[in-house]
């Protein structure tokens, strides 16, 4: 098939063999699990059980605020083994922010024990509605590393075109490549589950960097019965895994930041959303582990692993073997659009992928910022076309208008325009502290906002209320009124019939 370019865009070093051929493998039960109750993009969950309360693998722990979680954006949690919840707290979780959220801590019993799954026996027999309510409650999320409901994704209408997205294309994370080579049948039945789920789309296309040949001949084979899936090889550029510049790739279309691909008739999701689908219908299992790359010099056997959630990190860096020099830094992602993490005490989440262990001899000291010498190397790379200079210009000088008319917002925090500045300029701080202000300051604008109709109506209560004791009272007033002039024309009327009575005997 035809293939199309965007713009900008890396050849970046990949460093996939550290893990890549090495076969996924089951992480050990921890004794402890950590489990956060927001772990998706949308609304964080409540709890369902209490402390002392016994639970089984895959059972709901944390359930979505409403009575039908497949029309709510938020998806529920589950124990990933079973065994006693002892803490229902706030705990470090992993994230830029730093901050801790509410998490359930079960102490695992060992036993691994399953709650009765209930699997569809044939899917074709339902409802796409049905269908979305069952991902739904299963908890699966976009895999990728977004976190956002799939459910709500695929509740989609007219969608001519599906992408199976297996463009692993940042340095270091392996964790799709071993997927599609150890488990192409499980894919292509989770992508014929959405296909049916969609409508049946005109078109599925299977989308492997030419990096992968064994990841693309394991899904070929797979695909052979299916004519109407179609595996294509893409070429290995960063970020060619990101959502857009995969559509514009296979499709040739450029979708903005404002309009969503469905738009357009198209749905993309990865390929271990697409095998959790899969495993959701077919045997009935929620999403409760995911598989993560874990790799660096900082460990001695780089691999991948199959890991239940609320895993803490510093277990999985142990099994794989720590490296005597120490580890001098742990990023969680991969190391351009991945985030430093203080320690190794944070558990794996739904959208954890990848863990990079560095030691001190891998880790190159980072020179000092230069000012900006405008030779437009950013601008050349950036797979948006923005012009990150403007950017780094006006977020620097704190012109958050500016900034905005620059369409900031269109950035995806890729990093390319670092990677190639030669002042050694931190331009993606400097656009993440310009979006974060802005979204603080538009925050402060609604809360002014909503004051404000407060204010207003408040008063209009106030005068409300005014109003309509003022008419109560003389209401009451004129009722009393009307009472007594009652009362004294029935007086009157007694008097005056006594008088004529008076008379009337007198004359008798």
């Amino acid at each position: 098939m035809k293939l199309w370019q965007f713009h900008g865009g890396l050849k970046l070093d990949g460093h996939k063999s550290l893990s890549s051929e090495s076969q996924i493998r089951r992480a050990n039960i921890p004794d402890f699990l950590v489990l956060p109750l927001l772990q998706h993009i949308g609304e964080p969950t409540e709890t369902v059980v209490e402390v002392g309360d016994k639970v089984l693998k895959g059972q709901v722990i944390g359930h979505c605020r409403g009575k039908d979680c497949s029309l709510l954006m938020s998806t529920p949690i589950h124990a990933s083994s079973s065994g006693t919840v002892v803490a229902i707290e706030d705990r470090p979780v992993p994230h830029p922010s730093g901050l801790t959220a509410p998490c359930v801590v079960i102490e695992t019993d060992g036993e691994d024990k399953w709650i009765e799954c209930t699997p569809v026996a044939d899917y074709s027999t339902l409802s796409p509605t049905q269908l979305l309510y069952h991902i739904a409650k299963a908890g699966i999320v976009g895999l990728g590393g977004a976190g956002f409901p799939a459910h709500i994704k695929l509740n989609s209408k007219s969608i001519e075109t599906l992408i199976i997205n297996g463009a692993e294309c940042e340095p270091y994370i392996t964790c799709d490549d071993r997927l599609m080579r150890e488990y192409p049948d499980d894919i292509i039945a989770g992508a014929q589950i959405i296909r049916h789920i969609l409508g049946g789309t005109q078109r599925c296309i299977i989308a492997i960097e030419d990096n992968k040949p064994a990841a693309y001949q394991a899904l070929l084979k797979a695909a052979a019965k299916d004519q109407d899936i179609e595996v294509v090889l893409v070429p290995t550029r960063y970020p060619t895994g990101g959502e857009r510049q995969l559509i514009q790739v296979l499709t040739g279309q450029e979708i903005g930041r404002s309009e969503l691909p469905a738009k357009r008739g198209i749905v993309v999701h990865n390929v271990k959303t697409t095998r959790a689908v899969y495993r959701a219908i077919q045997y009935g299992r929620p999403l409760i582990s995911r598989i993560v790359t874990v790799t660096g010099t900082g460990v001695e056997k780089p691999q991948n692993f199959e890991v239940r959630f609320g895993t803490l990190m510093h277990s999985l860096i142990d099994q794989c073997g720590r490296n005597k020099a120490g580890i001098e830094r742990l990023i969680m992602g991969g190391p351009m659009m991945g985030f430093a993490l203080p320690n190794e005490e944070f558990p794996i989440i739904k959208t954890t992928n990848c863990l990079i262990v560095s030691s001190a001899e891998e880790i190159e000291e980072i020179p000092k910022p230069m000012p900006c010498i405008r030779c437009g190397a950013c601008a050349q790379v950036c797979p948006v076309n923005l012009l990150p200079q403007q950017l780094y210009w006006h977020a620097k000088a704190k012109d958050f208008q500016k900034v905005q008319d620059y369409h900031i917002f269109d950035c995806i925090d890729c990093g390319c325009c670092a990677y190639v500045c030669p002042s050694h300029i931190p331009l993606v701080s400097y656009y993440r502290y310009a979006k974060a202000e802005i979204r603080a300051i538009e925050q402060e604008h609604k809360q002014a906002e909503l004051a404000k109709k407060r204010h207003e109506f408040r008063i209009f209560r106030l005068q409300r209320d005014k109003k309509e004791r003022r008419e109560k009272l003389q209401k009451m007033k004129a009722a009393s009124n009307a009472s007594k002039e009652a009362a004294i024309k029935a007086a009157l009327e007694r008097t005056k019939a006594k008088k004529e009575q008076g008379s009337s005997n007198e004359q008798k």
